[in-house]
């Protein structure tokens, strides 16, 4: 070895001891954290950040910056570490972690330009990562996706989804690292030291794997050059440590998890112990520069003009399909991903226009919003979508792009019992509740397809991540091209001073609504009926005009459990002024029928809104 490398080796021990001694030092501040599981990726980390990875220390958000993926999320104390170290944060704002008046928190979220994707819920960081190495494809970026993982959170089955994606794709600017410090939360892991064993698995699903010891910074720094030569597939690099490393009463010692060194003798011995293992030979590192590439800048594409006229029969889930296709005509930032239903939620079409920027997972729902989170951190914008009821799968997902506050723009199509003979298993019926349990997350439900086009080119430029509920039946198309929508909007499609109640609609209830509005008012009842194509926000102020007009008689109806839709979102947005709502919604588990069959069985047909408007 030459008296250069020799040093420069010197001196990244030197920052490994450094940002071990910050995360202690943070953390015991805090009077919480995870001291022990950083303490074990110093190494690792001080490699990347000061051998490896080339980036702009003072831009993070630089596009063409290597990037670098947290996915053991509780380790954040050693990643805030390395960027002070590296200059971006000042040291004493370490001693600030986990406080309200930090954006150090417990666990990384992008309130930091230098963190893409939140992490912390464990098994994300690698799907996210797929994303991100997706899109330094789609804009020919040369730049390289490091993720951090923990071997614990290698038992999540949503790691092995990446991994199988990640190799599919021929990710080979992917290079993930493992953490294989044997020690879980409660106990040892699952395979503990036994690399052979999980280097069979990352190898079995197509990826270079790479044993090393996770404290030799040679071969640290050899593995990664291997991988960044390595052509074709991904690399996982599988890092033998120990837990604790540096702090002789830490060190591999189960208990330690999510414990910080108390303050007085605890805390003094271990900086004794890690500053003594400071060497004298160092020399400063500064990253390496990303290769900037010259860029136009990004223009909005539009659905425009609609393909769709009055009367026409269309099922919103296929004029979907055509509009993120068109909007994609104008826009390389739209891209979309599916979950091997692309030929029932018409997302086809996109790749029958876009191939190079459309990707497949196939039945992998936790990798198809994992990577959508990954593509949406580094500026794309992506449509993942599949059947609505399959997303529940990969909710955690979806909770923690909410998180983020990332640009992703989901669509969930066969919601309800109106797709029919498929049966419960394929009915949607809880997805407007799991979407709007998340408080940025915008949720759209359009009943035909001038509205689905309007709304979709309205998601994909709102800021934030967005669900659009589309359905299978085929509906008649009752607005004209030149009809505006709002996010946050709503349309009174019947109106009259005499309306007895107003009934609220969204999807294929719409047309009950409709169908119902013309049986009463062959009998002189009038009823007001609201399109409620946008469940939040939601257009609070026109609602509370229509329960004043028709003194308090609302009635929501959808194709939706009780809980958490159309109904709750009303209830809500009246409550204030004293308003109550009566709801018809699907209140048992369904079966398997004709659709109207179906919407008559449980209680959200034309008849029932009949029968409760005559209630009323």
């Amino acid at each position: 070895m030459s008296v250069q490398v020799s040093s420069r080796v010197n001196t990244l021990k030197n920052i490994a001891t450094r940002l071990r001694i910050d995360s202690v030092v943070s953390t015991s501040e805090a009077g919480n954290g995870h001291p022990t599981t950083c303490c074990s990726a110093a190494e690792i980390v001080a490699a990347l950040f000061f051998s490896e990875m080339r980036y702009d220390p003072k831009d993070p958000q630089n596009p063409d910056n290597d990037r670098f993926v947290l996915s053991k999320g509780h380790a954040a104390p050693i990643l805030y570490a390395a960027w002070a170290e590296v200059g971006y944060i000042k040291r004493e704002e370490l001693l600030k972690l986990r406080r309200i008046d930090s954006d150090l928190e417990g666990h990384p979220t992008p309130r930091l330009p230098f963190v893409d994707v939140a992490t912390g819920s464990l098994g994300q960081g690698l799907c996210a990562g797929v994303g991100i190495a997706l899109n330094a494809r789609r804009i020919k970026s040369d730049y390289r996706t490091y993720v951090l993982l923990g071997d614990g959170e290698t038992a999540e089955g949503s790691v092995w989804e990446a991994a199988d994606v990640g190799s599919f794709d021929a990710l080979d600017t992917l290079c993930g690292i493992t953490d294989v410090n044997a020690l879980g939360q409660s106990g040892p892991t699952q395979w503990q030291h036994d690399m052979e064993a999980l280097a069979a698995r990352w190898r079995a699903f197509g990826w270079h794997a790479i044993i090393v010891d996770g404290h030799d910074l040679d071969r640290i720094l050899d593995a990664l050059d291997e991988a960044r030569r390595t052509k074709g597939k991904p690399t996982m690099i599988l890092a033998r440590t120990i837990k604790g490393k540096g702090i002789s009463f830490t060190e591999g010692k189960n208990g330690w998890h999510g414990k910080p060194l108390k303050k007085g003798e605890e805390l003094d011995k271990a900086l004794a112990e890690l500053r003594s293992q400071l060497l004298p030979d160092e020399e400063p590192l500064t990253p390496q520069p990303p290769r900037n590439m010259p860029r136009p800048a990004p223009k909005k594409g539009t659905t425009a003009p609609s393909a769709y006229k009055l009367g026409d029969s269309v099922a919103t889930r296929e004029a979907y399909g055509d509009a993120i296709a068109r909007l994609g005509e104008g826009d390389d930032r739209i891209v979309a991903l599916d979950g091997d239903v692309k030929n029932s939620t018409f997302s086809d079409k996109f790749e029958h226009k876009h191939p190079e920027r459309f990707y497949q997972t196939f039945i992998a729902e936790q990798a198809l919003i994992g990577t959508a989170m990954g593509l949406a951190s580094r500026g794309a914008i992506p449509f993942p979508s599949t059947f609505a009821a399959f997303l529940t799968r990969a909710y955690d997902f979806i909770r923690m792009a909410a998180i983020s506050n990332l640009n992703i723009k989901m669509a969930g199509s066969h919601a309800g019992v109106s797709i029919g003979e498929d049966g419960p298993s394929q009915m949607a019926l809880e997805d407007l509740a799991m979407m709007r349990a998340e408080p940025n997350i915008t949720v759209l439900y359009p009943c035909d397809g001038v509205s689905t086009e309007k709304l979709i080119e309205l998601m994909a430029y709102h800021p934030g991540p967005a669900y659009m509920r589309t359905s299978r039946p085929k509906t008649p198309v009752i607005y004209g091209p030149d009809e505006k929508f709002e996010v946050g909007g709503l349309k009174v499609l019947r109106e009259s001073a005499g309306d007895v109640a107003t009934v609220i609609g969204a999807g294929v209830t719409v047309f009950e609504a409709l169908k119902a509005h013309d049986e009463l008012k062959k009998s002189g009842v009038s009823i007001r009926v609201i399109d409620l194509y946008s469940l939040q926000p939601v257009d609070a102020k026109t609602l509370l005009r229509c329960a004043r007009d028709t003194k308090g008689r609302l009635i929501t109806v959808e194709d939706h459990y009780a809980a958490g839709g159309i109904g709750d979102a009303v209830a809500a947005a009246v409550a204030a002024e004293g308003f109550t709502v009566q709801r018809l919604a699907v209140r048992e588990i369904p079966r398997s029928g004709k659709p109207e069959e179906l919407l008559d069985r449980f209680g959200i047909s034309s008849n029932h809104i009949v029968e409760e408007v005559r209630r009323a």
